[in-house]
């Protein structure tokens, strides 16, 4: 859990920075669906390569600790980053929290507290090879659905946006489950690989889009179910994840309390996307959340 925990430090960090970046790369009179292009400006921002820096510290946490926890609680650790970027915008960025988004914060950590409490180890299910297959073919169609988002109205938009980052995001976290064999002859022939690939990068070119367009917090909630929920049942019925002896019913509710925290920070989707002055508060935001 610890590791769990360090990768929702990273990556929620991670996207105050690539927040700024994002919308400091978009170019008046770009179109709204997915843009390639954005992505491409966005690299060369200091604020979004560091932010890179941190998804990978982070990704590396993620996979330590999905070769030891079930992904339901990994997953709700990793949601969890809002509650971390909502911090870091509020000590950082001069973001004010009210009372309920603070109840919020804490609520988020009880209902990790309460995941860590029940959550067995991991699943010895290995997954088959039609699994691998199937992780796939959702990671083609996230960037199929993606790509075709940009003729949808606003609202719509960023749902389809942020729910297809989300799953990308999910495809990573239950591929990185399916991968044992790690020698370069088996991970050419494995289609987990291809999907992981596929998943994680369709994942952040729908999310950079979502950052930059749209009602991002809309999309941040997209994104938390989306990263949350599938892989979750993926890894109970598939993979064999378990809760403690007796205890299923605090991780379940644990579970849930994690993701409602984080679906009541969504708005920390939206990280200012410039330091405000004395006056000007935090009016104008940009997008976060991972």
């Amino acid at each position: 859990m610890i590791c769990a925990l360090g990768a929702a430090v990273c990556f929620g960090t991670a996207s105050v920075l690539q927040a700024v970046a994002a919308r400091a790369a978009a170019e008046p009179g770009s179109g709204a669906g997915v843009d390639p292009a954005l992505l491409l400006r966005a690299l060369r921002q200091w604020r979004y390569a560091g932010g890179l820096a941190l998804d990978g510290c982070g990704f590396v946490l993620q996979i330590i600790a999905l070769r030891s926890l079930p992904i339901y609680a990994v997953g709700a650790a990793l949601a969890a980053s809002l509650a971390v970027t909502a911090v870091v915008a509020a000590r950082l960025l001069g973001v004010r929290l009210s009372g309920v988004e603070w109840t919020a914060v804490g609520v988020v950590c009880a209902g990790l507290g309460m995941l860590g409490l029940a959550s067995g180890g991991e699943g010895h299910g290995s997954g088959s090879a039609a699994l691998a297959w199937s992780m796939l073919g959702i990671a083609l169609g996230i960037l199929l659905i993606g790509t075709a988002a940009g003729r949808l109205p606003e609202r719509p938009r960023a749902l389809v946006l942020g729910l297809g980052a989300g799953c990308g995001f999910g495809v990573v976290e239950v591929t990185v489950r399916l991968i044992d064999d790690v020698s370069p002859a088996a991970l050419l022939a494995d289609p987990a690989v291809y999907a992981l690939l596929l998943g994680g990068g369709s994942a952040f070119l729908l999310l950079t889009s979502a950052l930059q367009r749209g009602s991002v917090t809309t999309a941040t909630a997209g994104m938390v179910l989306g990263e949350t929920v599938g892989p979750a049942l993926v890894g109970v019925v598939w993979l064999g994840d378990r809760t403690r002896e007796g205890l299923e019913w605090v991780a379940v509710a644990g579970f849930v309390v994690a993701v409602a925290g984080a679906l009541a920070l969504a708005r920390f989707g939206e990280a200012p996307a410039r330091t405000p002055g004395p006056a000007a508060g935090a009016a104008e935001r940009g997008r976060c959340g991972k």
